[in-house]
């Protein structure tokens, strides 16, 4: 009955849009959480050096030199 009428030809192709648009959904959400981990980690890494000083393992010297190895890694991961 509807085999000639290409009302089978439409569902198909509804489906191969359906799963386009899902895989692009979950392939977005996967880089979006990547770069969230990645800032999350710079975050958790200042706040270790943070704790290192106030605790008295490193010096105010040491802080501020690591800090900057820190922030100058992340501007060069940034910036590629």
């Amino acid at each position: 009955m509807f085999h000639d009428g290409g009302y089978m030809v439409g569902m198909h192709a509804w489906w191969w849009l359906f799963w386009v648009i899902l895989i692009g959904v979950l392939f977005a959400s996967l880089r979006g959480g990547s770069a969230r981990r990645q800032h999350a980690g710079r975050e958790g890494s200042s706040a270790v050096l943070q704790r290192r000083l106030a605790a008295g393992e490193i010096t105010p010297q040491q802080y501020e030199e690591r800090k900057a190895l820190l922030d100058r890694d992340a501007h060069q991961r940034d910036g590629a």
